[in-house]
């Protein structure tokens, strides 16, 4: 069995958010398949881990990303534990990564969740290309590089020149491999118009995000200051939203819009990925995969999102469940009001590709074999 050591610059245990639990569940699985241990910030709870190890003995500080004294101590643990890879996730703390491959011999695996130089460039940070020039040096070292979507790998491969051989898709996953039953959303959805006082008749419309993250909040705002009131000259279309989330800014849920529930941050958001009928993706910044929308789709939601917001989903793999649109101001309430009516089911090749025990073993058998 492979003995791999990854290297996490930044809280994802106890996993709450979906970057947080793209890390952790993808180490739930990807464990199953190798010896795993995580070297993480203090911060960290290791015993919200999930089959692998955890020493959190990185600080918290700012300063962790240019202290030098980690690589004799992560030197160390490689020759003590006999480490063969070293999984970096985001390229941050790439030149640690890469002076421990040059001097410990261990396979450098490089994991991206979006392409970071282009996500900044995208947030209007002057200061991005510093960070993808220094981006591309990290991949470029690697012997394995694992992107989110297509779409990440294609740029990656063109701007920095690395061979196909070396990448491989590891997206955002679930940890479900079928649809929930039709009787368990009916129990869902009837939790929903008694927990928030919603009308039986209503489409139940979902958005759900961490709102300390830009992109989030505006397309929060597309959602209450743009979308809802077309909503509202639909004829015959009547529907509630439900938002959720943490940090929603007090600017807007202090106000009073129609039809509109803020349910903020909610201990089970299955119930209301189940209960719901349509979720609304406005999100059009950034990178990487939306994982909300990976889980909706999962959960049979129907889902209407920009076609930003849906890079990294094939629509062919959603059996008409999935609709894209890039006018969020002209097309999204139309298109909500459509994909109302649709009654499909998620396939089965939905779970075939998003399915984490897949995901995980894919990624093992490529390190190992140098084939997915």
């Amino acid at each position: 069995m492979l003995n791999v050591l990854s290297l996490v610059s930044y809280k994802i245990l106890p996993a709450r958010v979906g970057g947080q639990k793209g890390i952790a569940l993808f180490y739930k699985y990807f464990s199953r398949h190798v010896q795993l241990t995580c070297v993480t910030t203090q911060d960290n709870d290791p015993k919200a881990a999930e089959g692998y190890e955890v020493l959190n003995i990185l600080s918290s500080s700012r300063l962790r990303y240019i202290n030098p004294f980690y690589f004799f101590t992560l030197r160390k643990i490689i020759r003590q534990k006999q480490i063969t890879h070293l999984l970096l996730e985001h390229p941050y703390y790439g030149w640690l990564a890469v002076m421990l491959k040059w001097f410990t011999g261990v396979k450098l695996i490089v994991h991206s969740h979006n392409m970071e130089g282009y996500r900044w460039r995208t947030l209007g940070k002057w200061w991005w290309k510093i960070l993808w020039v220094y981006e591309k040096w990290v991949h470029r070292r690697a012997d394995f590089n694992f992107f989110k979507q297509d779409e990440d790998m294609g740029r990656a491969m063109r701007g920095f020149h690395i061979r196909y051989e070396r990448c491989l898709i590891v997206t955002y996953g679930i940890e479900w491999d079928h649809p929930p039953s039709a009787e368990e959303k009916k129990q869902c959805r009837e939790w929903l118009l008694k927990q928030h006082n919603i009308p039986a008749h209503h489409t139940i419309l979902l958005f759900n995000g961490a709102f300390d993250y830009l992109p989030n909040i505006n397309g929060l705002k597309k959602i209450v200051e743009d979308i809802n009131p077309l909503l509202q000259e639909a004829e015959g279309f009547e529907y509630t939203i439900i938002l959720c989330g943490r940090n929603i800014p007090s600017g807007i849920s202090s106000k009073t819009y129609p039809n509109v529930v803020f349910a903020g941050f909610v201990d089970d958001i299955s119930l209301y990925f189940k209960g719901s009928d349509i979720f609304l993706n406005t999100v059009t910044e950034g990178g990487g995969i939306k994982t909300k929308l990976v889980e909706a789709l999962g959960y049979n939601m129907n889902a209407v999102s920009s076609v930003n917001g849906a890079v990294g989903i094939d629509p062919n793999l959603c059996n008409r469940k999935l609709v894209l649109t890039d006018n969020l101001l002209s097309d999204f309430d139309k298109a909500i009001v459509r994909w109302a009516s649709v009654k499909a089911d998620i396939p089965a090749a939905y779970f075939d590709h998003f399915y984490w025990g897949t995901i995980a073993e894919k990624a093992a058998r490529f390190i190992q074999t140098g084939h997915a």
